[in-house]
């Protein structure tokens, strides 16, 4: 569904992606994983059009999208839902969906709100609130549903338990298998690499803009290079 070959991306003289690669499959959760600075989330961007790479390429479902606006991606059938969620304060949660959902009719609309209400009744309950005065989970939940609101054949995920607590990242992770589930193909950039790495078919390390190690997520979960940098322990001591 989604290849990215050679991508290279400088940020003024920072050469922020060297060379970066990785492709994802119909129906996979593929996860991106690695320290901070390592441009993971530059990745998410630039597939977007929110950034644009110096060289390399993107291919979705076999077309090129590197001299596509934003909007033009979104709606062959991309959607993002942002590091730090993003939503907006001032309107209430419906709003916040309908934004998300700029391109659809209004049955389709009604259709998708009732799906991502399923997904997350606590958006239901507080529909008319404003998003702002939502808790840090619940902003996430709308963030992730706003994004879902546009039918998205790819959802990007980028770092959907940033400053979550434990129930509630475990809630997310619990909700990202379930979209998967559902027919939507994951793209995750995800600090919490244990927990990335379970729920992933196959996943990336990337480090100072290039990818280092690939495999299946079980296979990087053992990887003993993966447990020292990014899980804090060792095979040899499991």
């Amino acid at each position: 569904m989604l290849e990215v070959q050679d991508l290279h991306v400088y940020y003024g003289g920072i050469h922020a992606l060297k060379g970066a690669r990785l492709k994802v499959d119909r129906g996979q959760i593929v996860t991106l994983i690695g320290a901070n600075g390592a441009g993971k989330s530059t990745t998410l961007r630039t597939i977007v059009g929110l950034v644009k790479a110096r060289s390399g390429s993107i291919r979705f479902n076999g077309e090129d999208l590197s001299r596509l606006e934003t909007h033009e991606i979104i709606k062959r059938g991309i959607a993002i839902s942002p590091e730090g969620r993003r939503v907006f304060p001032n309107l209430t949660v419906l709003e916040n969906l309908e934004l998300g959902a700029y391109n659809q009719g209004h049955e389709t609309f009604d259709r998708q709100r009732q799906w991502v209400y399923s997904l997350f009744p606590r958006l239901e309950e507080r529909e008319k609130q404003l998003a702002g005065t939502l808790s840090g989970g619940e902003q996430q939940m709308l963030s992730v549903g706003r994004a879902l609101m546009s039918r998205p054949q790819l959802l990007l995920l980028d770092e959907p338990s940033l400053g979550l607590a434990p129930l509630v990242v475990e809630e997310v992770f619990r909700i990202i298998q379930t979209i998967n589930k559902e027919g939507a193909t994951i793209l995750l950039v995800e600090q919490n690499a244990m927990a990335a790495l379970q729920v992933a078919h196959f996943a990336y390390v990337l480090e100072t803009g290039r990818i280092t190690l690939e495999g299946t997520g079980q296979t990087l979960l053992m990887d003993e290079r993966v447990r020292s940098a990014y899980l804090g322990e060792s095979t040899q001591s499991v």
